[in-house]
């Protein structure tokens, strides 16, 4: 710290390394400007203060008002008042100190035959400027030392380690506000590296749930000592998959950690062994119950105080495919059929049936097919771990065979045993009993042709209307058509349905569906579609349409299916009938208010007229009103009016 009085009218003379340009004495006449300067050489790393009179500026509230601090430490007082003479002292500090060494182990081990490195932990601020090695008290300079080489931090390098260098060494550090002195003797040991004497093999391949053993054995070179063994897991960016067949399958996955797929480096020594899963003796690695996640590298540390040597091994797990599922059962109905089924969840090992692994997230496809139909149709069950699946739109009375087949990540397992199951008989389609009392009547009284046809649409609106079942003929190596047509009345419209054609399904663009009003042969519509089946909407009631589905094969084919004819009904007198009657009804609901109403003001007028003649009062409002009537019967209903 250094300090720099100044005197309103007397000379300062100031001495030191921290203050660059230092304040002058000042002679001012009062309310001038009073400019001392005190800038500093580091001003990152030092801090100014100023004092009057040995008093702390920050202390005189009246000269602080006036006074402003500059950032490199000069002062100035603005305006000066008789009160501001005296001694104005700078105060220079700053956090650098001299370089000094912080930390220094008794003992360093090199290894011998290796490269090595003596390192100096020192702190300095100004920087280092210089670092001198002594060994066995002289002083150790590098260049006049083959194969040891100064690092940029001062360290001391070997580029390969013998008995030579072994001895005490110190180190002291410089910087240009000097150094803080040596450091404490540092004892160089050079001591060979451990060697492993058993390592385990490259590869390993397991089954899941089994368990291995990885060696790892080292000693000293001397014998006297053994190293300490670690063994820790080394997270790759390639996972290895072997299938059961042998076949090696590289893949790019991070399976056993966070770090994201993009990621351009390999982590070492990232991830934990198996919890509880794992053990440590002798050296050796002992894994049980393996999990697919356990595949990777493995890494064997022998430590000893000179060096650290390693050794790798890879564990691949066999790709076993999922066991098939099993115990498979079926219900049905007129046009579907619904399979159930059990998974086998463990894959067991031979050595201990207990002892087995969950495989997770295993995804299913149902197979299935007509008896005696030559191809096999597919449905994908989309959720995972579902066991069972619905086949819709099956031909009524037909026997059908199933089988499920798993499948994981790493692609398909095995088929299930086949099953049969049939879709219940067709019902014959009964009329309600509606339409059945109507032909009785129509026994009796016979019907116009008109009146027939409209119950016929009627009746025909209450089923599903359906062309022919039966599939198509094979084509040989082409694109048949589309076949069981069929429209359901639903509360949008019609619902088409048709099969896919037999033959040639890979050859299938797209659907095209039409539909035309008849007898005019009016196109109404056209769309194109990939599923089948299709929603018509807003068809004329009364009408009659013709629908047919055409398949575009690749090669710009048209295949066209069998034609369907649906009679949309007329529901146009039904509305008129329900809004006739709901006014009929409205008008006789407001005729009879109307009604009651007069009859109660009359009751009322005939009880008050009543009331007025035995009070000898006017009773004109009254009689006025039944002026027609027969006096004696008047007479009578007022006598029963006051007896009430």
């Amino acid at each position: 710290m250094k300090k720099c009085k100044p005197f309103m009218r007397s000379v300062c003379r100031l001495g030191g390394s921290l203050i660059k340009i230092p304040p002058i004495n000042q002679t001012l006449m009062e309310g001038q400007t009073a400019f001392f300067h005190c800038v500093m050489k580091y001003p990152d790393t030092s801090m100014a203060s100023w004092y009057k009179d040995g008093v702390l500026l920050q202390d005189i509230p009246d000269l602080m008002r006036r006074s402003y601090m500059g950032p490199h430490g000069s002062l100035s007082i603005d305006p000066t008042m008789m009160s501001d003479y005296g001694e104005y002292e700078c105060q220079v500090r700053n956090n650098e100190n001299k370089a000094k060494v912080i930390y220094a182990p008794p003992e360093v081990y090199l290894p011998y035959g290796q490269p090595a490195v003596l390192d100096c932990h020192f702190r300095a601020n100004p920087p280092l400027k210089n670092l001198r090695w002594e060994k066995d008290g002289l002083l150790f300079d590098s260049y006049n030392v083959p194969g040891v080489f100064y690092k940029m931090n001062g360290s001391l390098f070997f580029s390969k380690v013998d008995e030579n260098y072994a001895g005490s060494y110190t180190c002291t550090p410089f910087n240009e506000l000097g150094t803080d002195g040596p450091s404490p003797v540092i004892n160089v040991i050079v001591l060979r590296p451990p060697i492993f004497t058993v390592t385990p093999k490259a590869i390993y391949i397991q089954k899941l749930g089994e368990t291995v053993e990885l060696p790892c054995q080292a000693i000293d070179r001397d014998g006297s000592n053994h190293p300490s063994i670690d063994w820790k897991r080394k997270l790759t960016r390639v996972n290895i998959a072997v299938s059961a067949h042998g076949e090696v399958a590289s893949k790019l996955l991070w399976r056993e950690s966070n770090v994201p797929t993009d990621a351009a480096f390999v982590a070492k020594d990232g991830h934990p062994l198996p919890l509880k899963r794992h053990q440590i003796e002798g050296g050796n690695l002992t894994l049980t119950s393996l999990h697919e996640t356990d595949r990777g590298i493995y890494e064997c540390f022998a430590t000893n105080e000179a060096a650290t040597i390693t050794a790798e091994t890879e564990l691949m797990i066999e790709n076993l495919t999922p066991r098939p599922p099993y115990n498979l059962t079926a219900n049905s109905t007129e046009t579907s059929i619904t399979v159930r089924w059990q998974p086998d969840e463990y894959m067991l090992t031979g050595k201990n049936p207990k002892v087995g692994y969950l495989r997770p997230n295993l995804e299913y496809t149902v197979w299935y097919r007509l008896t005696d139909a030559p191809e096999w149709r597919t449905m994908r069950i989309l959720q995972k771990n579902v066991m069972e699946a619905t086949i819709q739109h099956l031909l009524p009375g037909r026997e059908y065979e199933f089988m499920v087949l798993s499948q994981d990540k790493h692609g398909d397992g095995m088929f299930s045993k086949q099953i049969r199951f049939s879709t219940q008989p067709s019902k014959v389609i009964v009329e309600d009993e509606s339409a059945v009392a109507g032909e009785r009547e129509n026994d009796n009284h016979p019907q116009q042709p008109q009146q027939q046809h409209q119950q016929q649409q009627e009746a025909t609106a209450d089923r599903n209307i359906k062309a022919p079942p039966a599939p198509p003929p094979p084509h040989a190596n082409s694109l048949s058509e589309p076949w069981n047509l069929s429209a359901i009345n639903n509360q949008q419209g019609w619902l088409l349905h048709w099969e896919h054609p037999v033959d040639g399904l890979d050859l299938l663009r797209h659907y095209t569906v039409r539909w035309w009003k008849e007898p005019e042969h009016h196109l109404v519509g056209t769309v194109e579609t990939f599923d089948n089946y299709y929603q018509l909407r807003h068809l004329k009631e009364g009408a009659t349409f013709k629908i047919q589905i055409l398949a575009l094969s690749m090669d710009g084919e048209q295949i066209p299916s069998s034609i369907l004819m649906i009679q949309v009904p007329s529901h146009r007198k039904t509305r008129i009938l329900l809004i006739g009657s709901s006014v009929g009804v409205a008008f006789l609901l407001c005729a009879l208010i109307a009604f009651l109403y007069v009859k109660r003001s009359c009751l009322l007028h005939l009880f008050s007229g009543g009331i007025n003649d035995i009070n000898g009062g006017d009773g004109a409002a009254c009689s006025t009103s039944i002026d027609d009537g027969d006096d004696s019967e008047h007479s009578h209903d007022i006598e029963k009016i006051n007896n009430t």
